[in-house]
C-alpha cells in the first residue's frame, strides 16, 4: 500500500505574498505616519517630498488621497494583512477552496486596478510622483500577476485559462518588469522626471 502524495505547496507564491504585503504595508504605514504629520502641522517638512514632481505631500493632500471619505493609506493597513496571512498559511501547510482563492483574486485585482487608478491621477493629475505610493504599486503589480496566473494554472478561474497560466506563471517577473517600464516611461514622457531629479 503506498501513501497518497501531498499536494505540491505554492512555496514561490506563498514568499511573494509575505514579501509584497509585508513591504506594502509599510509603505501604507509609512503614508499613514505623514498623513498624521500633515494634520497635525500643514506645513510639515515630509521626509518624502525630494522635488517638485518627487513628493507625497501633494498626494495626500489631494481628493484622489481619500477617495472613500477617508485617507487611501489606511486600506493599504488593513489590506496588505491578508496577503501576508495567506502566505503564511501556505508556508504552514494549510489548503484553501477555490472560492477563497477567487474572493483572494478578486480582492487584489481591485488593488491593482485602484493602483493603475492611482498611478494614471499621479501622473496626469497631480503631477507627482509619491515615493511611499510608488511602492505600493510596485508590491501590488507583481502579487496580481503571480496569484492571477497561478490560479488561473490550477484551474480556479475557469478551464480556459489553464494552459494560458501554465505557460504565462514562468514568465511573472518579465511581465512584472513591463508593467513597470511602461508606467516609468509614461511618467519620464509626461512628467520629465529625470531632468528635475539631475537639477
Amino acid at each position: 500500500m503506498t501513501d497518497a502524495v501531498a499536494p505540491r505547496r505554492p512555496l514561490a507564491l506563498a514568499i511573494v505574498l509575505i514579501v509584497t504585503g509585508a513591504v506594502g504595508w509599510y509603505a501604507a504605514f509609512a503614508l499613514t505616519i505623514d498623513k498624521i504629520a500633515v494634520l497635525t502641522n500643514p506645513e510639515a517638512d515630509l521626509d518624502c517630498n525630494f522635488s517638485v514632481i518627487v513628493q507625497c505631500g501633494v498626494n495626500l493632500g489631494s481628493w484622489q488621497g481619500a477617495l472613500l471619505g477617508f485617507p487611501n493609506p489606511l486600506i493599504g493597513l488593513g489590506g496588505f494583512v491578508a496577503p501576508i496571512a495567506v502566505g503564511v498559511g501556505l508556508l504552514a501547510g494549510a489548503t484553501y477552496a477555490r472560492w477563497f482563492w477567487i474572493a483572494l483574486n478578486a480582492g487584489v485585482a481591485v488593488a491593482f486596478a485602484f493602483c493603475l487608478w492611482l498611478a494614471y491621477q499621479s501622473i496626469f493629475n497631480l503631477g507627482t510622483l509619491c515615493p511611499w505610493c510608488m511602492l505600493v504599486w510596485s508590491m501590488t503589480i507583481p502579487m496580481f500577476w503571480m496569484l492571477t496566473l497561478h490560479n488561473a494554472r490550477e484551474g480556479r478561474l475557469g478551464a480556459g485559462l489553464i494552459r494560458a497560466g501554465d505557460k504565462l506563471y514562468p514568465w511573472v517577473p518579465v511581465i512584472t518588469f513591463a508593467s513597470y517600464l511602461v508606467i516609468a516611461i509614461i511618467a519620464q514622457v509626461r512628467l520629465d522626471v529625470l531632468a528635475t531629479l539631475l537639477v
